[in-house]
């Protein structure tokens, strides 16, 4: 298939370009930077320089392009500019799907986050009402998840992939990155809060296999759903950091997420928990 890679530089882009072409298709990887151009290419992609705040652009580019499948892996993260990453959800979003309809564009395939449900107990589930309370800084981040998800589900064939904390290269979960510097710092407890994490390659092999599942969402998370009393002292042993603070309690919402749906269509990750994906990422 021809396939438009919107975001072909990011964490996830720059895995998910060469693991598409190896399966065959044509890939066409957008990048804001001319200087990034060689890196799509050298995986086999075709670059195109697009603004996905350039709605004129953005239809330009898929007019030339006239692909069959839009994946979105847009993200404004590099300098954890989370307004802006907010705004590219809302904004590039609308302009991506509008562009795709335009030209007839049956699937598309959109990068979400799996921390985004209501309090509740046990894990949460794709069919989970969103925190869309407003008064909280979260409450607003999942106002412009939910224009996302809500948006790619105007496709004929819209797939929302809910990934879990990305670890691994390219993330802030790596051993020289942000994360390992607060761990060093003491910035960050180990508590009773749950996370999921989804270590990089297992969520550039979800999008690819997602050009074959059917409409609607998934979470892309791994098998174990960790405390930050389990996860934070392995983390700070690996890289050489001392013990981290130890603190109890933890947010309602703060629970994990299930991955049962995307299992349920065949999706198996390369490392089912972080434990091994942690000392492969981390260690010396």
């Amino acid at each position: 298939m021809k396939i438009f890679l919107a975001g072909a530089t990011g964490a996830i882009g720059r895995l998910l370009v060469p693991l598409l072409v190896q399966a065959g298709h044509d890939v066409a990887g957008t990048t804001r930077s001319a200087a990034k151009c060689d890196r799509i290419a050298a995986a086999g992609g075709r670059p195109v320089i697009m603004d996905a705040y350039d709605r004129d652009g953005v239809f330009a580019a898929l007019r030339a392009e006239q692909p069959d499948v839009v994946i979105h892996m847009l993200t404004d993260l590099y300098t954890r500019n989370f307004s802006g990453n907010s705004r590219l959800r809302i904004e590039g979003t609308r302009n991506l799907v509008d562009a795709a309809l335009s030209i007839g564009v049956q699937r598309m395939i959109a990068e979400s986050i799996s921390w985004i449900c209501v309090a509740g107990e046990g894990l949460s589930r794709e069919d989970d009402p969103l925190d869309l309370d407003v008064s909280t800084p979260r409450g607003s981040a999942t106002v412009a998840v939910k224009a996302l998800e809500d948006a790619t589900a105007e496709m004929p064939v819209g797939i929302v992939l809910r990934y879990g904390i990305l670890y691994g290269p390219g993330t802030w979960y790596s051993r020289d990155e942000w994360v390992s510097e607060r761990i060093f710092k003491g910035e960050i407890e180990a508590g009773d809060a749950v996370t999921s994490f989804i270590h990089v390659a297992d969520a550039a092999e979800a999008a690819l296999q997602a050009l074959s599942w059917p409409a609607g969402i998934y979470n892309i998370v791994d098998d174990a759903p960790a405390a930050g009393a389990e996860w934070v002292p392995l983390y700070a042993q690996l890289i050489g950091a001392p013990p981290p603070p130890v603190r109890a309690g933890k947010q309602a919402w703060e629970r994990g997420a299930s991955n049962a749906k995307a299992r349920g269509v065949g999706w198996q990750p390369q490392y089912p928990t972080w434990r091994e994906g942690f000392k492969e990422v981390l260690a010396r």
